[in-house]
Parts: structure tokens; sequence; C-alpha cells
């Protein structure tokens, strides 16, 4: 007698678009139209749609865009940090690019946090945008995100920081030469002990300021003083920590990586009692019209905010249409504008204005009556 081998269970492949297509007796267009909820559906036809769906326990595959034969026209935009002021003009500049070009645009905030990050990418993916620009936290993504982007076909473009996780096109700004040009300009003023708050130097924009600061003290034949460096991380509290570890070692001056910061380390030096620019020179990256309401007026290496926006949607639709095929890095330049804060005003004190420079004069002229 032979025995019984057991019976193995059937694996029932899961069920796709098309075999609903098929139980429902309608078009893959219809059945893509009805799970997304787009498209004028006839309340009879949706009706066989859904049906199929429950009985054969359809589950979309959100990756499929073969199966939209349609684009979405939205853009989703991911970014570190909403609250500081540097992104709203930036957001502003892509969405009204997308908004002439016929998209909309969809804003998620990451909060510097690679977890809610790639939660945001894969939940743009499932509303099928058409592109990602993405303005990356700190870390690789991880090994499923990028297979995930990798599989989708969605084009993404970096803002402000490139990662060599991201192959693809990227609009920043020449951070270096703008770091540069600030601590050179403070070097100009006389001081002699520059110090830097950085930011974090495991993104690239953070590297890159750090590199144009090392190379301005070279240039201006000064010494780098690693005790008067502190790597922060962007946001108000490294600057007011930096501040507290700095500052009483009286440097000449500090260079701040951005504004943020910047408001921290001034918070310390109101703590322990040291006003800029008679005791330290400061400037920082990141230009807003309020700082002309504060006093002393903050000297600031200015980045092209609204434009860093504009351009990455133009390279994105570009992407998107096709027509464009080599990957582009596309550099904008900042600017740097001169102001109190700078300590250039107390120098001029003690020697002609014929000494000062062409960017230092406008601001001379129109601070000279505060100083009387």
């Amino acid at each position: 007698m032979k025995s019984k081998r057991p019976r193995k269970k059937r694996l029932h492949k899961a069920s796709n678009i098309y075999d609903v297509a098929r139980h429902a007796r309608v078009s893959v267009f219809t059945v893509s139209a009805v799970v997304n909820k787009n498209g004028n559906v006839s309340p009879t036809l949706r009706r066989r749609v859904e049906a199929a769906v429950q009985k054969l326990n359809y589950r979309p595959n959100l990756l499929a865009r073969g199966l939209v034969m349609r684009q979405t026209h939205t853009i989703g935009i991911v970014v570190r940090d909403i609250v500081n002021p540097f992104f709203p003009l930036l957001v502003r500049g892509a969405e009204d690019a997308a908004q002439k070009a016929g998209y909309s645009v969809l804003l998620c905030n990451s909060d510097d946090q690679r977890e809610k990050e790639e939660q945001y990418l894969e939940l743009l993916l499932s509303k099928r945008v058409d592109g990602i620009l993405l303005n990356k936290a700190p870390g690789n993504l991880s090994a499923s995100r990028r297979n995930l982007l990798a599989e989708s076909r969605v084009p993404v473009v970096s803002l402000m920081r490139t990662s060599p996780d991201l192959k693809g096109d990227a609009v920043i700004t020449d951070d270096e030469k703008g770091a540069f040009e600030a601590v050179s300009h403070l070097a100009r003023v006389g001081h002699r002990q520059i110090a830097l708050v950085s930011g974090p130097l495991s993104v690239s924009n953070g590297k890159a300021r750090w590199r144009g600061f090392r190379k301005a003290l070279q240039a201006s034949g000064l010494q780098y003083e690693p005790d008067l460096v502190i790597e922060g991380d962007y946001h108000i509290d490294s600057g007011y920590r930096a501040g507290l570890f700095l500052l009483p070692r009286r440097p000449d001056a500090v260079f701040v990586a951005n504004y943020l910061m910047t408001v921290g380390l001034m918070k310390a030096a109101d703590e322990i009692g040291l006003r800029c620019p008679e005791d330290f020179g400061l400037a920082s990256f990141d230009d807003y019209p309020w700082l002309s309401c504060f006093r002393p007026r903050l000297t600031t290496v200015e980045l092209p905010k609204y434009e860093i926006g504009a351009t990455a949607v133009q390279i994105l639709l570009e992407r998107i249409s096709g027509k464009r095929i080599r990957r582009s890095l596309v550099k904008l330049m900042p600017e740097l504008h001169v102001r109190e804060s700078c300590g250039f005003m107390l120098r001029k004190r003690d020697s002609k204005e014929d000494s000062l420079t062409p960017q230092e004069k406008p601001y001379a002229a129109s601070a000279a009556p505060e100083l009387q």
C-alpha cells in the first residue's frame, strides 16, 4: 500500500491589474483610473471595477508606472527643515516655475531625519509624482529606497547638497567660494584670529564652507587654529553651544556657516556680555530682508534661494520630458553683502575712506550717522 504524500499547498499568484480588467470586463486604463481615483469613470463601470478588486483581493503596485499612461503633473519636494527661513523662498521659486509649466507641488518636511525622509520618498512615489526635488538629510539612503527610486524611474534633482548615493541632477551653490570671500573680507578688515562655526562636515555644503574657510586663512597668511573651529548642525542650539565655547577664547572674528546658528551664537554672546562688532567681528551665510532692521546689520553671504528652486524645476521638467540626457550639476554663485557686523566701520574711524573696498563704501555712507 502506497503511503499518501502530504499535499502541497498551492501558492496563489497575486492578482494584477490585468486580472481585474478581465474580471470587470474593462480596460486597464479604467481600472487604473478607479484605483487611483482620477479620471471620469461612470458609476456602473466604477462599481464593476471595485467589485473585481474586492473579489480578487487586488493590491495595486504603486510603482508600476507602465500601467499609468499619463502624467500626474505633480512634483514632490522634500526639504530638511521648513522652519529654517532659508527654505520658503526656495520652495516658492520651485512652485512658481512648476505652476507656470502646469504642475502642482507636494511639499514634505524631513526634519533632518533620514527615516522620515525615506517615508516621504515612498509616499511621493505612491502618489505617482512625475519628479522629486530632494534636499538631502544627513546619511545615505537605505538600499531599499535606492532600489525603489531606481524601479520607479522617477527623476530626482538634488537641492543644495550632493550625495554619493544619488547620481542624478543637482542644483547647488558655490559654498566654498562664498565662505572664501567672507573670511577673506574678515581678514582684510584686520581680524587675525578667526573662528568658525561650520555646518555638518558629513554633508557636501558643510564641507565646502569649511574648505572655503581654510583656503581663505591660507591665502591671507593666517593660522588655522583647531581650537577655534566647532562643527554645528545648522540649527540654533548648535550655534548657541558653539558661542559658549568659542567666544570666551576671544577670537577677533567668527564666521558662522548659516543664519540659524548665527542666532544661537549671538544669544551666547549676549549671555556672556560681549558685543558685536566691538568685541568680535561676525560674518554669516544666508541673507534676508529683515536683517536690515537689526543692529549691527549682518555681513552675509547671500545665496540665490528663489533661483535654486526655479532652476531645479526647470531641469526636472526637462528630465521628465526626455529633453535632458546627460547628468547636470548646476552651481549658482553667492554674493557677499558687507555690513557693520564684520567691524569695518571701526576700522573706518582710524583710516581714510579711500582704504575701504568698493563693497564697504556704500554701507559706510549709510551707517555713518549712526556712529556720530
